[in-house]
């Protein structure tokens, strides 16, 4: 026996509108027409005409089955597609917005709002940078290959000068409406006129560097400003550096980014950190320590009587997020314990263990 509610993904006291919420969910996802997986869009839709029928549904509820026999036979496992055959309007079956499901899979104002909406495809490309380039930000130029409007006409695809005229295959629209047949009989569907591109007009003549098409593929050379602060993962969007499209906006360019490890710091937010090895004598007494920071060498002074792991703070040496503000470089101290003693060095540590020490 088929659990229904199961099927949709709701409890069996779901609302009517928790049930029809839940169909158009999966139908969207499931749908043929879509790419999805056509079993299961007939298996959520032979549990929704079932669960959204107050009759259907306290009969299953009942007898776990619907029908005379309280069993399903048939073809489609006893599920009635009847209600499919004579195609779709505003309203599919039962009650649901196709339409509202479905979006531009068949006829109506979304369909013909998305084809006047032309965009370029977005790109993305790998850009590696040092430890120090992501900390302080840093200017690359890239070279990439991509669609671009033509030079010579400017992206209409007519030849310099050249009338346009109006898109005899789509009359003007820059869409054309078709329809097709589906198990779920004739639906209407909007695709972009392919004389035009979608523009609805054409050129008398052609431009003879992109024929016509408005865009040619080369390649550009792109600089990108890499702010600091930056870390392994993020992304720097660059509008309109993307792929163009005749009558329409260019799509946009993505930059990953990758950071190389440091072998010294490491970040924790707006901070760097490091881990420095003090030998026992300078904990004991205090010394300084020379530094190599991101910035460049500084002394650190390392104050009597440190503890291991205790963490120095130099302030205005991590990440700039902006011109006023700037993390710090956290520094852990680590007491470095000698392995093997001489015979006076032994002799003192031993005065010092009498001392309390």
């Amino acid at each position: 026996m088929k659990d229904y509610y199961k099927l949709l993904g709701v409890e069996k006291n779901a609302s009517a509108d928790e049930i029809k919420k839940a169909f158009r969910k999966l139908a969207h996802k499931h749908h043929p027409d879509k790419g999805g997986d056509e079993k299961k869009f007939k298996e959520a839709s032979e549990a929704y005409q079932i669960l959204s029928d107050e009759k259907k549904r306290a009969e299953y509820d009942t007898y776990g089955s619907v029908g005379g026999n309280h069993g399903f036979g048939g073809g489609q496992g006893g599920f009635d597609f009847s209600g499919f055959t004579g195609g779709f309007n505003s309203q599919g079956f039962e009650g649901v917005d196709l339409n509202d499901i479905f979006g531009d899979l068949f006829g109506g104002r979304r369909g013909r709002t998305a084809s006047r909406e032309r965009r370029g495809r977005d790109i993305s490309i790998d850009v590696q940078l040092s430890f120090k380039e992501a900390v302080f930000g840093v200017e690359r130029t890239v070279h990439i290959t991509k669609s671009s409007l033509c030079k010579e006409c400017q992206g209409s695809g007519g030849k310099p000068g050249s009338k346009m005229s109006t898109c005899a295959q789509c009359k003007g629209k820059g869409e054309i409406h078709e329809t097709k047949q589906s198990f779920l009989g004739t639906i209407s569907q909007v695709r972009e006129c392919n004389a035009c591109h979608g523009v609805g007009k054409v050129p008398e003549e052609k431009c003879h560097s992109c024929k016509g098409a408005g865009v040619v593929r080369r390649e550009e050379e792109i600089t990108i400003k890499i702010p600091s602060g930056i870390e392994q993962g993020e992304a720097v969007r660059l509008t309109g550096a993307g792929e163009a499209v005749q009558g329409g906006s260019s799509g946009d360019l993505y930059v990953r980014i990758y950071v190389t490890p440091h072998k010294v710091f490491k970040r924790d937010g707006e901070h760097l950190t490091m881990t420095l090895q003090v030998k026992l004598t300078d904990a004991l007494l205090g010394a300084e320590y020379p530094i190599e920071t991101l910035d460049g060498a500084i002394t650190l002074t390392i104050p009597r009587g440190i503890s291991s792991g205790e963490v120095l703070r130099v302030r205005g040496k991590g990440v700039p997020f902006s011109a006023k503000h700037r993390g710090d470089l956290l520094i852990k101290v680590e007491i470095k314990t000698p392995a093997k003693l001489s015979r006076n060095a032994q002799k003192l540590a031993e005065e010092l263990r009498n001392e309390g020490i």
